[in-house]
């Protein structure tokens, strides 16, 4: 018989803070606005312009979309255990947080291998890309992507649900992830870590190395350009999501390829911060720093907005 005998689990968050919950409250409400809102501007300058009507800003509205749901998953329940010291959730609470996390994450992973193909063709074949991207090409990966994102962490979180927890009731964590749920479990947990090692080999390690391989050949195309100007002008197509591709996978990595064992929870903790928090918070500024159709939209918005006013 299924027997969860958990019914609450209290997450331990930060207990260092109290002395300056102000602070980390304040800090912690202002990067999830920050993420909302550059996320959400992404997406209604993509919507409003129509020179951003490209496969890579489409694909870029997704990834936005994804940041904002992660960001949404997470910080609110941070702002919630920052003030109240004793932060208790229903354990399905905690399984639902979980999950619509993986999905992000999942979700995240496979969009920035998208957009690295459609960086790809547009540098290495760029004849063939008009006819490979078009817009039926990039409503089937979208449509694809969130799909296969949620139906695959469907499958190990149902496993999960299914295990005996006996408790303690207690996550060393500020949010739900795999780990802390597991050491609840009084049950065998081979299958579920079978489950997921074989989906993150499938969905987070291989497109890891299609992303490798590609920017192979992307560097290796741009470096045969005769031109500097030429050179600079297709790597800049690429720079944004190179960036966010190390963000996000250099915090991932070095979270869940070195041994949790080894290292301290509140290293794991700053860690986890990393690419729950600091990632979504950073791609709409990786972006639309580096970007200069996204400013020339900006620029466009705000002088139609003045001219309005006058």
């Amino acid at each position: 018989m299924n027997l969860t005998t958990i019914t609450t689990i209290h997450i331990l968050g930060f207990q260092d803070t109290h002395r300056v919950t102000f602070i980390v409250f304040f800090l912690f409400f202002m990067v999830y606005c920050v993420t909302v809102f550059g996320n959400l501007l992404i997406i209604v300058l993509v919507s409003y312009s129509g020179n951003l009507h490209t496969p890579m800003y489409l694909f870029l509205t997704q990834l936005s979309l994804s940041d904002i749901i992660l960001a949404t998953d997470i910080l609110p329940n941070i702002l919630h255990a920052v003030v109240v010291k004793d932060n208790v959730i229903s354990f399905m609470d905690c399984i639902v947080q979980f999950y619509f996390f993986d999905v992000s994450e999942t979700t995240d992973c496979l969009l920035l291998t998208v957009m690295c193909y459609d960086r790809y063709l547009a540098i290495c074949q760029p004849l063939h890309y008009a006819y490979i991207v078009n817009h039926r090409f990039c409503l089937r990966m979208i449509v694809m992507t969130w799909m296969l994102s949620a139906f695959v962490v469907l499958i190990h979180t149902l496993t999960i649900t299914r295990l005996n927890f006996c408790g303690p009731n207690q996550i060393d964590h500020f949010f739900c992830d795999l780990d802390p749920i597991l050491e609840l479990s009084c049950s065998d947990i081979t299958v579920v870590e079978i489950e997921v090692t074989i989906l993150s080999a499938l969905l987070v390690v291989i497109p890891f190395f299609i992303i490798i391989i590609s920017y192979v050949y992307i560097i290796f195309t741009i470096l045969q350009i005769p031109s500097i100007t030429g050179r600079q002008k297709a790597f800049s197509t690429c720079s944004s999501h190179l960036v966010v591709v190390s963000m996000y996978y250099g915090t991932l990595l070095c979270v869940y390829l070195v041994p949790n064992r080894n290292q301290s929870w509140k290293v794991t903790k700053f860690l986890s911060l990393l690419y729950t928090v600091v990632t979504p918070l950073m791609n709409p500024i990786v972006y639309s720093l580096r970007n200069k159709d996204l400013q020339n939209v900006v620029e466009k918005v705000v002088n139609d907005l003045y001219k309005n006013h006058q």
